[in-house]
């Protein structure tokens, strides 16, 4: 599934291609927004792993962005990008929940080991425990699923989709919010790709599969 999903917001062509770039040879799927309230609308969409957020941008700005993102209780993470040499505007980014910045110039590889830096923090922060829905069990430290205690053999884009479910547990995600979340691509496949590996997944987990299908919407995993 490679690294994931990153939504970047820049109203600049050259910075976003500059960052697109950059982000895609280190293995993260990359969608590019040039607007503050369409940006706003692709993090909501799509689930991205991390938001690169340019500061100026027209309609709403990127600290308006961040702030309406954590009072909706998103708390992806955010690299702010910012052209203003402006103290306030770092600190006040910091402190409404973003959690690193960049002032341009910068280098596009220090914006890429910046990424991956955040990134890493937020996985170690988080706690590898097991994944259970009724007798099915997933481990993401060792990356093994169980059905009643007997493992079942996942192929990898099997076992990214079933815990991208399972961490959505209750709530309906759409097949565009998958493809993003287990694949690490907005463009890869169609809805269809992830049709086939729900119906690959219900075959393996047999009657004790516990995604549902929602019509006209995507799949859940019942709370």
């Amino acid at each position: 599934m490679g690294e994931g999903l990153v939504v970047v917001v820049e109203d600049e062509p050259a910075i976003a291609e500059l960052e697109r770039r950059y982000l895609a040879r280190a293995g993260f799927g990359v969608h590019v927004e040039t607007r503050g309230l369409a940006g706003l609308d692709a993090v909501r969409r799509l689930r991205p792993v991390l938001v690169v957020l340019d500061v100026g941008l027209p309609d709403l700005d990127g600290i308006e962005l961040c702030r309406r993102l954590r009072e909706d209780g998103d708390w992806t993470p955010v690299l702010f990008v910012t052209a203003r040499d402006d103290e306030v505007d770092r600190v006040l980014g910091l402190e409404i929940g973003g959690d690193d910045y960049l002032t341009k110039p910068f280098s596009p590889r220090e914006m890429v080991a910046r990424v991956k830096a955040v990134l890493r923090r937020g996985r170690e922060a988080v706690r590898a425990e097991a994944l259970v829905a009724g007798p099915v069990r997933l481990d993401p430290a060792t990356r093994q699923v169980g059905v009643d205690g007997v493992p079942v053999a996942l192929t990898a884009t099997e076992f990214n989709l079933l815990e991208v479910l399972l961490r959505g547990r209750g709530r309906v995600l759409g097949r565009s919010e998958l493809l993003a979340q287990a694949w690490g691509q907005v463009d890869y496949g169609t809805s269809r790709t992830v049709d086939v590996h729900v119906a690959q997944l219900r075959a393996k987990l047999g009657d004790d599969c516990p995604i549902e299908t929602v019509r006209g919407v995507g799949y859940r995993v019942a709370r």
